[in-house]
């Protein structure tokens, strides 16, 4: 097991946990001080431009750092792989003991991103925003529910209920701390959202 596996592990929570996103309140002026802007360049998309899943700690890579950061119980073997543990995704409830069955989400896709101003970004900064393990970027959870949000922003699909008001509160942060651009049906949800916050 990797150093940061040991601690990570000690400390884990029983369900996903994002870095504590800003408060709604934080969120909202944020969120006001954001001019709706039309996406561009999204035609000239291609995933390959983040690179992902770089090495964190020791022979941890980011999606090894973010299961045993949101698992429960999470050991691992000398690679970083988890072996064992329970996951709970945010999304939609689902729960499970095998880690191969969850995906690490970017909750601001990558493709979001890049249609929102990342495509003037170095590949540098780029990097560092796929594989952010500070801001309440990167989430385990259920792969059918990541599959169902694919690059969709919040006024195209939300996790359940329950979850909505931190998503909302992450979203703007990431999008706030990146300075990335928000479009107008996106940003009348968010506004919507945290305003019930």
């Amino acid at each position: 097991m990797c150093i940061a596996g040991l601690a990570l592990a000690a400390t884990a929570p029983a369900h996903a946990a994002l870095p504590t996103p800003i408060s709604a309140a934080t969120a909202r002026s944020y969120l006001a001080g954001m001019t709706a802007t039309a996406e561009t360049h999204g035609d000239s998309y291609d995933r390959d431009l983040f690179p992902t899943w770089i090495t964190i700690s020791g022979t941890c890579d980011t999606r090894e750092w973010i299961l045993k950061r949101d698992g429960a119980g999470v050991t691992t073997n000398s690679a970083c792989t988890a072996t064992s543990g329970t996951w709970t995704s945010a999304y939609d409830n689902v729960v499970t003991t095998n880690p191969s069955t969850f995906d690490i989400d970017h909750l601001v896709p990558l493709s979001e991103a890049w249609a929102s101003g990342a495509w003037a970004w170095t590949t540098t900064r780029r990097r560092t925003f796929a594989n952010d393990v500070n801001d309440p970027q990167l989430i385990a959870v259920s792969a059918s529910s990541n599959r169902s949000k694919g690059d969709r922003d919040p006024a195209e699909w939300l996790p359940q209920t329950s979850y909505r008001c931190t998503y909302a509160r992450a979203w703007v942060q990431v999008k706030h701390d990146y300075a990335l651009t928000v479009d107008s049906t996106e940003k009348n949800t968010l506004t919507t959202i945290l305003n019930a916050c």
